[in-house]
């Protein structure tokens, strides 16, 4: 069974290094690891210095450096575009054999200004089911979109969920109507030419909705991880989302406090009085998450990028807690 690890957070907290280097530590463990961009603004690939697209990719060169393989993959939402067109086709298919009119080019403009509203998450859902159920992985690390996105992406399934039931009830309704206004016209001749879709992309997607909903909910095999950095804000916006996931079913286990100023120099009033600051800010989200475990990063100049980099942040991040859930 495939372990998902989800990293979320406010912006700029360092989700991607916590999830590249969380994917590097697994893969030195010998466990086969996919991790996954489902950030529009994708900033894996400049973590790991390498070149990244939307389908996963061993991560050559890294294979001789790790006991397990490396995959890593930037979800990009034009790849499932086609998915949620051939939907509107189907759709407009059996409002035109209901005599009402939509052409290609209307169903074509619908998506002429790109993906529609939703198709990162929607997307996002859609390759969680096929790396989990489809794929050869152990484990897949997930670095989520700043926390607006990030609580869309849960909430999708079951806000599509309703929607998608709603549009096929209209649907079989307009086929029915189809086909008794075709067979008064023409009788058993109607018939001819007629054929079922063995496949129904409605039921299909509203399946892999479900799945993915299954999945999210999942706490034996799916766990969420916020990021933070020592800030009141950042505080405040990790305490809310940790509420609306747990509303939502999701296990969170444990919270990484990012950038923490570490090592002050004596002669540095400054920097004994930043240190101390954020060392108070540790100890607020300790009693502000009495339940999680608390990983803390130091603070480093300029960005974490290269293997060496990050794989100094997953020693940081190592422990017993971090390993995967039964693996």
């Amino acid at each position: 069974m495939t372990d998902c690890i989800f990293y979320g957070g406010k912006g700029g907290v360092g989700k991607t290094t916590c999830a590249a280097a969380t994917a590097i530590s697994l893969a030195d463990a010998g466990i086969e690891t996919l991790v996954v961009s489902t950030d529009p603004a994708h900033s894996l690939s400049d973590s790991l210095e390498v070149d990244l697209g939307p389908r996963p990719a061993e991560l050559v060169g890294f294979e001789d450096e790790l006991e397990g393989s490396l995959w890593a993959v930037e979800i990009d939402a034009d790849t499932r575009k086609e998915r949620y067109e051939r939907i509107a086709t189907a759709l407009a298919a059996d409002l035109r054999s209901a005599g009402i009119s939509l052409s290609d080019e209307e169903v074509e403009r619908i998506f002429a200004s790109g993906a529609p509203a939703g198709s990162d998450e929607l997307a996002a859902l859609d390759l969680l089911v096929e790396y989990v159920d489809e794929g050869d992985w152990d484990v897949v690390v997930f670095d989520t979109a700043p926390t607006g996105h990030t609580l869309r992406l849960f909430d999708m399934p079951e806000v599509m969920g309703l929607a998608i039931e709603t549009t096929r009830s209209l649907r079989g309704q307009v086929r029915r109507i189809g086909t008794a206004a075709k067979s008064a016209m023409f009788g058993p001749m109607s018939m001819i030419g007629a054929s079922k879709n063995d496949s129904d992309d409605l039921a299909d997607f509203q399946g892999r909705l479900e799945r993915a909903r299954e999945l999210l909910g999942d706490q034996e095999t799916t766990e969420f991880r916020v990021v933070a950095i020592p800030e009141r804000m950042a505080i405040a916006e990790s305490e809310r989302l940790v509420e609306q996931l747990r509303e939502g079913g999701i296990a969170v286990k444990s919270l990484v406090v990012n950038q923490v100023f570490e090592d002050p120099t004596d002669d540095c009033s400054r920097c004994q009085s930043r240190h101390t600051r954020h060392k108070e800010r540790v100890e607020e989200i300790r009693d502000t998450f009495p339940d999680l475990e608390i990983l803390t990063l130091p603070e480093r100049d300029g960005e974490v990028q290269g293997l060496e980099a990050v794989r100094s942040i997953a020693d940081r991040l190592s422990s017993e807690h971090s390993r995967p859930i039964d693996v």
